[in-house]
This record gives C-alpha cells, structure tokens and sequence, in this order.
C-alpha cells in the first residue's frame, strides 16, 4: 500500500502534518501537487493570508477579482483592463479562506500588481482606489471570518473604507486580534470613524496601538460608558511609538482590563508620570515585552523602580545604548542583570565609544542565557570606523562561550576585520545550534581588503559550521557593497549537501519594529 492512499484515509492526520507547514508556502505549494485531499486541506493555508506571502508573485489579486458582482465588474470595464488579468475559472472561492487583513500590504500588493496593468487615459489613482474598494466588497460578501485587521490609517481613501466596513458590522464581529496604526494628522471625521471601528470590535483578545492617535481614541473608547466589550477578554496590548508624556488617565485604562495577562512597550517614550502611575496600579501589570531607545530615554528612580517591580515578567529585551551618560546607562543595564532572569529575546545595539557598556551588554547575554532563544547585537559605527572595528573585536572574542546549547536566532551585525576574531567566536560556539544563523559585515567602502575578509569569513563559516551541520539556514551579507552567500549558487548547493539552506538576508532577517510587533 503506498503512503499516500495510507494518509488519504486519514485525513485528520494529513491536516496535523500540513499544519507544521504553515508558514513554509513553497512546501505548502508542493502538497497542492500530491493529490486532492491534500490540495484542499492545503489551499485554506496558502489563501488565508495571501498579502504577506514573501514571493512578489500579485496574482492572487486577479484570483480574488473574478468573484466580482455584475456592477463591479461593468466599473472595471471601463479601463478597458486585459482580460488575460483574470483568471476564466477558478477551482475554489478563495476569498472565504482570508482571515488576515492588513491595509497596508493590500495597498502595497496594488500598487506592484497595477504595474502591470496598461490604461488608457484613465487616472491610475481612482484604478487603485476601485480595485482596492472592489476586493473589500469581495471580502464582505463572501462573509469571511477575520480574526486579525491590521488598519493603517495613512492613505487618502481611508474613510470610503472604514465607512464601507461600518455599513457591514458583522465584517467585525469576530475580529480577536485589532491593529491600529494611526498618525498624528488625522482629520476629526477619520478619528470618528476609527472610534466606530474599535467600538464594533466585540470580544477583541489582542490590540496594538502605534503612535499617539491610536492610543488616544481607543482611551477615547475605552473609558466611555457604551464600551464594554473587551474588558473580560482583551488580554494582550502591543504599544509602539507613543508619547506617554503627552497622555493621562492611563491607570482608569489598565484598571478596567480584568484579564490582561501581557504588555508590551515597544520604542515609547515613558515618562515619570506614565511610569509611576504603572507602579501603582493594583492589578498585575505583566509587562511582557520593553523596547528602549537612549535617545528618548530619561533614565531615573521610576524607570529604575519598574525594572525592579516588574522585571520578572520580562521575556522581550531591546536596548539601544549610546546617547544617555555613561553611568545611567551602567546602572540600567545591572538592573536588567539583577531583575531580568527570564529574557527570551535580546535586541542590542551599540552606539558608543564606551568598552564597558560592550562588557555589561555581554554579561546580559549570559545572565539570561538559560531562556534565551533569539539574540540581535548590532554594533553601530557612528562614523567612527576604527572604534566599530574594536568593539565588534570584543563581541566576537567573548560572544561564543556565553550562548545557551541551542538558539532559534541569531543576528550579528558587525565591523569584521581579524580572522582570529572570527575564528575564535567560531571555535567558542562549537557546542551551540543555531537554526537561523545571520552576519552582516558593515565596511566604510568595497576593496580589496573588503573582499578578502569575506573570503575569510566564508572558509571558516565552512569548516566550523557547514561541516558540523551546526546551523538549518545562513544568510551572510557584505554591506554597503551587498556581497551576498546566495548569490552565488555553487557554493549554495555546496551546503545544501550538508542540509543547510542559505536564503537572502532580507528573506531571513526577521527583526524590524513592525515585524516584531507582528509575531507578538
């Protein structure tokens, strides 16, 4: 009997194994091919979000428009569209798999995928603004079930879209995971509608706010009398880029949410005010995750006190050192040492002259390294070459030792110069996996020398690491000059014989403000 007709009697099982595959579409497109049963459990992964799908392959967007009504359908006609654009048949309705919406990449994948399009005279403007009406029309009749709606509200059509949505409030209705992405310069209509929206999102179990508008008007709605919808279930909020030194109030906010099991403060600008008033809350404040920038950073006996009170919840570390004095700086970093023991994921980046601030960076790693699971060091030149050259010296003569047995990430963004450096790091290391592995070598210019040391860097990759299996992808990059490992496709096959899989650093880098925000 064949594996196959052994799996296709137990479909149960064959969608337990297509499950482990979500986020790996070139697999998921392979199980298409076995046979029907896997083609149907397969296609509901592949189409649930198919605006973030990493292969700039915008077809699916002229899938989606078939399932256009008669009326619509006579508006597009009018820009005389080629007909090879849309798909004849299709085998499935694919809108019904949708469950995540993100405005901006649905107007990001119209804008590549109109490059195709040729018009005649016709204003590209209001083509983009019909397709982009059209394909929520599509998602509202088909009644898909949205359970994530990232809102980017920064682009001229958005209040046709929000008034679309709440003329169809049961488009919202089983929304769990809300995104509000809202500037500073928004019209007093748009902020209304966007009070609407939130009001209309019943039962929501995640929010994340990002800049000061978005924090204001979900205040706005949280605080007043006709909202209750979300204080029994809300139990995560992501908070980015907002002024807490312009807000009040926010104690009434946490009072009210009796579920609330984690925070998570990415790049904000605290304040004594916003942080004292967390201090005296009298539910936990379980704060998850606390990204900092020395730039915004007013290091005092508050922020020093909340790491005390609450840094045994902490998982989610990022700081940015280089701009407060020295000793500040010092202090916060001891603290984190002392209080922080179950830090899973460390974001650290260097901007400074100061050796000692490297050595306390390091001791951090190796304080936390029993949790720890993803690591970003990213040493910033700052215009000073010579002294990037010494700190990234440092990190690799003492980094190998300090990291746990096993690590899901790794990402060093460096100033490499000295082999002995490299190879030390890589001797050190010997007794860690790392499944995802990357190295960014940053020079001031693309020489000679500059080339000689990712030569280097590229044997002693080889003979450490390809030969010792001790890595499951490698993304290697010279920069500014973008020398890149996988453009170079023998030596691409050469560690795909030992199983390793070299991908294109920006395909394998996945830490950016928002991306992080994302994977929360």
């Amino acid at each position: 009997m064949s594996y196959s007709k052994i799996f296709s009697d137990l479909p149960e099982l064959v969608y337990d194994i297509i499950k482990y595959f979500k986020n790996d579409f070139s697999t998921l497109h392979s199980c298409i091919l076995v046979n029907r049963l896997w083609c149907r459990l397969a296609i509901p992964l592949l189409w649930e979000n198919p605006f973030l799908i990493p292969n700039e392959n915008y077809n699916f967007i002229g899938i989606y428009l078939h399932n256009l009504s008669d009326d619509l359908k006579a508006q597009l006609n009018e820009y005389k569209i080629d007909d090879k654009l849309f798909p004849s048949n299709t085998l499935f309705n694919y809108p019904i798999y949708l469950k995540y919406l993100y405005i901006e990449k649905i107007i990001s994948s119209i804008e590549e995928w109109s490059k195709d399009v040729e018009l005649e005279n016709r204003s590209i403007f209001e083509f983009k603004r019909l397709i982009h009406m059209s394909l929520f029309k599509i998602f509202i009749e088909n009644e898909v079930n949205i359970h994530t709606f990232d809102i980017e509200v920064n682009f001229s059509y958005i209040d046709d879209m929000l008034e679309l949505i709440l003329q169809n409030p049961n488009f919202l209705h089983n929304i769990r995971n809300l995104k509000f992405n809202c500037y500073d310069d928004l019209l007093n209509h748009t902020k209304n509608l966007t009070y609407q929206i939130i009001n209309l999102c019943q039962n929501l179990k995640k929010i994340s706010l990002a800049f000061n508008n978005s924090f204001l008007i979900y205040q706005t709605s949280l605080l007043s009398k006709d909202y209750n919808h979300s204080s029994n279930t809300l139990n995560t909020i992501v908070l980015y880029n907002i002024n807490f030194k312009i807000i009040t109030n926010l104690d009434n906010i946490f009072e009210q949410l009796n579920v609330l099991k984690s925070v998570h403060i990415i790049y904000c600008i605290l304040g004594t005010d916003f942080i004292q008033q967390i201090i005296n809350l009298t539910k936990p404040f379980k704060l998850k995750s606390l990204f900092l920038n020395s730039n915004e950073l007013q290091i005092d006996e508050s922020l020093l006190l909340l790491i005390q009170k609450h840094g045994d919840y902490l998982e989610n570390f990022g700081f940015s050192s280089g701009s407060n004095s020295l000793p500040e700086e010092q202090q916060l970093l001891e603290l984190i040492i002392k209080y922080c023991k179950n830090i899973k994921f460390l974001y650290l980046t260097a901007i400074i002259n100061n050796i000692q601030i490297i050595y306390s960076l390091l001791n951090l790693t190796e304080n936390v390294k029993q949790n720890l699971n993803h690591l970003y060091i990213n040493i910033f030149s700052n215009n000073n070459y010579s002294n990037s050259i010494e700190l990234s010296s440092i990190v690799l003569q003492n980094l190998g030792q300090l990291l746990p047995l096993k690590l899901e990430y790794l990402s060093l963004v460096l100033n490499i110069k000295y082999k002995n450096d490299f190879e030390m790091f890589l001797k050190n290391s010997q007794n860690t996996f790392i499944k995802k592995l990357l190295i960014k070598n940053k020079r001031i210019k693309d020489d000679e020398e500059g080339r000689d040391i990712y030569d280097f860097i590229l044997s002693y990759i080889k003979e450490y690491i390809m030969k010792k299996k001790r890595v499951k992808y490698l993304a290697i990059i010279n920069f500014p000059s973008k020398i890149e490992l996988f453009s170079f496709k023998d030596e691409v096959k050469e560690f795909e014989l030992y199983n390793i899989k070299i991908q294109k650093y920006r395909d394998l880098c996945n830490f950016s403000k928002l991306k992080f925000i994302e994977q929360l």
